[in-house]
């Protein structure tokens, strides 16, 4: 694999979405939980929360156990009057992409106009060839496998050829089962029997190329 297909994931890989992007989505979701299905703050807090653990998005419960439309909630939890400073940009990200070999995807599942605002605010969107967002899964988010499917047959190539570079281990899972070389972004924990390779972040993908590829 001399040229794979790098699928880069957008928040907490790419950038620190711990620090304001996160909290922010969370009080949104929160609010919007609370406004249309009529619950006090405690209780939509601990249903998104469930939600997000059984099914890997709180979207995915909201659509499954009450009809919510995926576009509208995406749209009202989604909204950053502040994003600029918010996205906190490692300057050396750019440099990073644009010395690894291969193309490179990128796979969120977050809606479209955030991706594409996000990798904007981070100056590394021409960095990538495409971006498949939320809505180009079917709403199916990952670790969902429909989504890796369609991207590796959008981009025509076989999983052996890609290399999922991810801060969730549920969706590196899918990602290895498939075939795909897997690098988890974790600063801290143990490795997993689905990771070939760790790294504290993506700044260190160059030095690990040997490992990766």
């Amino acid at each position: 694999m001399t040229a794979p297909l790098w699928i880069f994931d957008l928040d907490n890989t790419l950038h620190d979405a711990s620090a304001h992007v996160f909290p922010h989505i969370n009080r949104s979701m929160t609010a919007y939980l609370q406004q249309h299905l009529q619950l006090d703050e405690e209780a939509a807090n601990t249903l998104r929360i469930d939600y997000w653990q059984r099914y890997g998005a709180t979207m995915s419960g909201m659509m499954k156990h009450h009809d919510t439309d995926p576009d509208h909630f995406l749209f009202h939890t989604h909204q950053f009057p502040d994003l600029a400073n918010m996205v906190l940009r490692e300057p050396r990200l750019r440099h990073v992409l644009q010395h690894l070999p291969g193309r490179k995807v990128l796979f969120s599942n977050a809606p479209k106009h955030y991706a594409h605002a996000v990798l904007k605010l981070l100056r590394v969107d021409d960095q990538f060839d495409d971006v498949m967002a939320v809505e180009h899964t079917g709403y199916r988010p990952k670790p969902h496998t429909f989504g890796f499917m369609r991207l590796m047959r959008e981009q025509r190539v076989r999983a052996s050829q890609c290399v999922m570079v991810e801060d969730s281990l549920e969706n590196l899972r899918t990602a290895k089962k498939l075939g795909m070389r897997t690098v988890w972004v974790n600063a801290g924990q143990q490795n997993e029997a689905c990771v070939d390779v760790k790294v504290k972040n993506v700044m260190q993908l160059p030095n690990m190329l040997h490992r990766i590829i």
